[in-house]
């Protein structure tokens, strides 16, 4: 198993990136909080689980230890895979899991696109007491994150729609989001991702 990358960031791209290890260009989807803290041209560390399929090597990378244990903690309900278990750590942090999946808050785990009340009791009944408790695990947690860059529209928008949504649905989440920050700076990806997936569920 590839336990974490150690290099350059080579380029980013809306939902991974492709960090240079020893002149070998490897290619990571991660989180948006973890893409908003990597940089081209920048060195980097990013913990990862390989996921082996028939036909695929898919490498996930994450800003911390404790959200790729959570990461694989999660595939291990029943009907969770990788791609949704990407989406909710899009969606939450890993301690944001732990105390919803503590306190049975279904509403917080049905925010995430593909999960329903079903499928949010489901991941309940399954992964209580296996996350452990909020803070148990803090490790520093990923890098600051940094300010996007003014294409911050396009990346969010091109998140959402990784993660399932409409380009017509999505766009319309940019635009009030936008719309929110009146004005007071380019926002980071990551917090506007979250921001535009709350007006999406509520929808």
């Amino acid at each position: 198993m590839i336990a974490h990358l150690n290099g350059t960031v080579a380029g980013i791209s809306p939902d991974g990136a492709v960090i240079d290890v020893g002149g070998v260009g490897l290619r990571v989807q991660c989180t948006p909080d973890t893409l908003a803290s990597l940089k081209p041209g920048d060195p980097a560390r990013v913990a990862t689980s390989l996921v082996v399929r028939e036909d695929s090597l898919t490498l996930f990378g994450f800003g911390s230890e404790d959200e790729r244990n959570v990461f694989e903690l999660l595939q291990t309900a029943s009907g969770i895979g990788p791609r949704l278990a990407l989406a909710m750590l899009a969606v939450h942090s890993p301690d944001a899991l732990r105390r919803a999946v503590l306190a049975e808050d279904f509403g917080a785990l049905t925010m995430v696109p593909g999960i329903g009340k079903k499928g949010a009791q489901r991941i309940v009944l399954e992964l209580a007491g296996r996350l452990g408790a909020p803070g148990e695990f803090a490790d520093g947690g990923p890098a600051p994150a940094r300010k996007a860059q003014p294409s911050w529209r396009d990346q969010v928008q091109s998140g959402l729609m990784n993660l399932g949504w409409s380009a017509r649905d999505a766009e319309q989440a940019v635009a009030a989001v936008e719309a929110e920050s009146d004005g007071e700076g380019v926002p980071e990806v990551a917090t506007a991702l979250r921001a535009a997936l709350r007006k999406l569920s509520k929808q």
